[in-house]
């Protein structure tokens, strides 16, 4: 709400003049800082660690205690305390922002330090001060300082706009309620510094930080994220206080015995000066390193003995602008001689600069941190802290309205554009938007490192428009322009997968070759996937190819054998056949039966036939009439020996008297009718088994772990068929070599009994001994011990039974005559 009745506006000023007059405090002891302070109607205090060692006395407890005392001057803080300066002259200038409202400054060194942190800031407090109130106070840049003077103010509702200190710890509103800043919370930063780290494949990498909030807080969000995206730490090595030179040389040697070649430092450029220094006395070299905002452009660790360790440095930074008027209001400082100053002189006491310097030094001829005004990027978060608070004091001024409270309330409501186009305002947690630089370390002609932007993170745009890189203008560590490598071990190729060492970090790992039927497409695999059914893994596990099919092809080395030896039976019957035919007459042939002898060789023809339905590629059919037909042809067979047999005891018998009639009982018809008979159950039982459950072609997967082949086979959706197939043979197998055993003692002109015997041994042989091959044959051998069983038994029963007979046809013919037959 806009208020635009100027009585009320110069009202506030005196109101706001007068508050710190109401209360008085009595402060013991000297608690003077050096200050550098300008008068105004309103004056806002500013807190900058102009040192950046402060070095702890030590306390007797007898005398006043001593002042800390701090070293190490910091020629950029310097810079940015000017920069308020400069600032608040700027808007003291301004006519339409605080109009008729002077602006003034108490600016304190914080040396970087909690303790000389919080006594500047209690020194200023309200009520505390002779002059002016203090109703806002910028700073600080560190987040452990930061976090003490923000949680001592948060009662006062005092604001403190920080420009440095990104610790996310100070988010928590409830600690912190009337802290704000202009620089992003290490949240966003962490995050960008993690995607900066996987952009460029680092997954082992080592961690320096010190035992403040920043890097402690900074520290631990980053192990997590890093974690989370598949990185390790390799090492976390943490700066002391007050470092030994022994501690440091520790510290260096870890640091030299990495195998990580990449180190994300979460520390300010002072704490970092001593160990960096150490390092690079002892040329601890070859390792890139990660900046965080807080010294990724710090000019001090830039000198030429760095330069081995620190080129090519990557970071984050905050956008940087160029302020019009900072440079030449910088370079006409001069040092007063008073303990404060107004205008452009600065205090003695404050950078305490009067024991070097005369006044009259021209600093256009001289190149530091506090000049180069080329790109100023935290000068510009103290520039917007600064000008917000004059906003939100133009608001609180305009509105009649007094207090800090009314004062921290619109100022988290501030909302303006600057004159660089940039909107200030704070969200609820009194951030800024997330906006950063990428910043490489690039030493050029004339010697000097440059901060050279490479990318930029935008924390709040979607996550894979977030970081972006120009990895063509980046110089990595020795001036290289190759992107280095820091893993604990190299990613696997494409065809293994990662096997973890145990006891140590997942990112340390050794390489397995994916087994058979699994594959990896990528390199760094964790784990191989199985490929689909039916397919398997090429020669080197990369792809998925479709399994090769594995059957009893007629091309097979096997299936050759199998196909001559069951066309040589064939051949070989077809050829006994033939001698029986054109030897009809003799009385070798006539004395066996020749009308039984014929139909047995036409059963052994197909039996011989059937086998090469089990070779080749299963189709319906052939699975189908595979088994009927093997299952009919060798109930055929042995129904014909059957008989014979029969035959063979009923012609001893016939010699007995009075057995004619028995003999009579059993003539042609009969035996045709007890070989039908024999033959119908088989027939039928086929019949069934294929019209109700009937082979089917399979592709069986079983049997790719071992082969990778897919073998087609018949499917057998009723297995008790086959057996009941196979049990009705062996049993009449079992009846035949039972009744030939029977006669195998008869006269030798009824030999046949003998050798109806010996070929039911060796089909019976064959047979037992095939259900167990069967049982245990993989994929298509299965097959192949089925066709050999049928072959074997077949050109036994063949061999047995006719050879002795075309041997005395063909060899011995004095041998085919009845004479002979009787005197046998």
């Amino acid at each position: 709400m806009l208020c635009h009745e100027n009585e009320g506006f110069y009202w506030s000023v005196i109101v706001i003049r007068h508050c710190s007059l109401v209360l008085w405090c009595v402060t013991l002891g000297d608690s003077e800082l050096p200050v550098l302070q300008s008068e105004g109607d309103v004056v806002i205090g500013g807190l900058f660690p102009l040192h950046y060692l402060a070095l702890e006395p030590e306390h007797s407890y007898r005398t006043k205690p001593q002042h800390t005392q701090c070293n190490g001057f910091d020629h950029r803080a310097f810079r940015w305390m000017m920069t308020m300066v400069f600032t608040v002259n700027e808007i003291n200038r301004n006519s339409t922002l605080l109009p008729g409202v002077r602006l003034g400054y108490r600016i304190l060194d914080s040396c970087d330090h909690v303790h000389t942190s919080l006594r500047g800031a209690l020194s200023r407090m309200p009520g505390c001060l002779a002059g002016a109130p203090v109703p806002a106070v910028v700073g600080l840049a560190s987040s452990t300082p930061t976090g003490a003077v923000a949680h001592m103010l948060g009662p006062f509702n005092i604001p403190l706009v920080s420009y440095f200190a990104t610790c996310t710890c100070l988010t928590d509103k409830l600690s912190y309620p009337s802290f704000l800043r202009t620089v992003p919370s290490d949240l966003f930063q962490v995050r960008g510094l993690v995607q900066l780290v996987s952009h460029f494949g680092w997954r082992w990498v080592g961690i320096l930080g010190t035992s403040d909030d920043y890097s402690r807080y900074g520290i631990q969000a980053f192990t997590q994220q890093l974690k989370d995206q598949g990185g390790c730490l390799a090492f976390h090595l943490t700066i002391p206080n007050s470092p030994t030179p022994a501690g440091l040389r520790a510290m260096a040697d870890i640091l030299q015995s990495s195998r990580a070649r990449v180190v994300v430092a979460f520390a300010t450029e002072g704490q970092l000066l001593e160990f960096l220094s150490e390092v690079s006395i002892l040329n601890v070299t070859g390792f890139q390193w990660v900046a965080s905002e807080a010294w990724v452009t710090a000019s001090l660790l830039t000198s030429p003995q760095f330069h081995p360790l620190l080129q090519g440095t990557l970071g984050f930074s905050f956008p940087g602008v160029s302020i019009p008027g900072l440079g030449d209001f910088l370079l006409k400082v001069r040092p007063s001689p008073t303990p404060g100053s107004d205008g452009d002189g600065v205090g003695s006491k404050g950078p305490g600069l009067t024991a070097i310097c005369t006044g009259s030094e021209d600093l256009r001829n001289t190149e530091s941190s506090y000049s180069d005004v080329s790109r100023v990027r935290i000068s510009y978060n103290v520039y917007k802290a600064v000008y917000a608070i004059a906003h939100a004091l133009h608001q609180l001024l305009q509105c009649g309205s007094t207090g800090h409270s009314q004062l921290l309330h619109h100022l988290k409501r501030v909302n303006f554009t600057n004159q660089f186009g940039e909107k200030v305002h704070f969200d609820a947690n009194g951030e800024p938007v997330p906006l950063y630089d990428v910043i490489n370390w690039q030493k050029v002609s004339s010697g000097d490192i440059k901060f050279q932007k490479v990318g930029s993170y935008d924390g709040s745009a979607p996550l894979s428009q977030q970081l972006q890189i120009d990895e063509s203008t980046i110089v990595w560590i020795g001036g290289q322009s190759q992107v280095p490598v820091s893993l604990c071990s190299t990613p696997c190729p494409p065809g293994s997968r990662q096997a973890r060492r145990p006891g140590e970090p997942p990112c340390c790992f050794d390489c397995l070759p994916c087994a058979a039927g699994e594959i990896s497409n990528q390199t760094g695999s964790i784990d191989c996937t199985r490929c689909p059914e039916f397919y398997w893994s090429d020669r080197d596990r990369v792809k998925c190819v479709a399994g090769i099919e594995d059957f009893l092809s007629f091309y097979d080395t096997m299936g050759i054998i199998l196909v001559s030896l069951s066309l040589l039976g064939v051949v070989t019957t077809t050829t006994v056949t033939a001698i029986f035919h054109r030897f009809r007459a003799t009385p070798v042939v006539k004395a066996n039966n020749s009308e039984l002898s014929f139909l047995l060789l036409l059963s052994l023809k197909l039996c011989f036939l059937c086998s090469l339905l089990f070779i080749g590629r299963p189709s319906a059919w052939s699975c189908g009439f595979r088994q009927a037909a093997f299952g009919v042809s060798f109930v055929l067979c042995l129904s014909c020996l059957l008989v014979k047999t029969i035959v063979v005891l009923l012609a001893f018998r016939s010699t007995v008297p009075g057995s004619n009639a028995l003999t009579k009982l059993f003539g042609p018809s009969q035996q045709r009718t007890l070989i039908l008979c024999s033959t119908a159950p088989q027939v039928c039982l086929c019949a069934g088994w294929l019209s109700m459950a009937p082979s089917i072609p399979f592709r069986n997967s079983s049997y790719q772990g071992l082969t990778g082949m897919v073998v087609l086979e018949c499917k057998e959706p009723w297995p008790p068929g086959f057996y009941l197939v196979l049990g009705y043979i062996g049993l009449l197998a079992s009846l035949c070599l039972l009744l030939a055993f029977l006669g195998r003692k008869l006269p030798d002109t009824f030999n046949e009994a003998k050798l109806i015997t010996f070929s039911m041994l060796i089909f019976c042989a064959v047979w037992i001994s095939f259900v167990p091959a069967y049982v245990s044959s993989p994929g298509k051998y299965t097959v192949a011990v089925e066709i050999f069983a049928i072959l074997a038994s077949s050109f036994g029963l063949l061999l047995c039974i006719f050879a002795p007979k075309c041997y005395i046809i063909l060899l011995r013919p004095e041998r085919n005559t009845k004479k002979t037959l009787r005197k046998g």
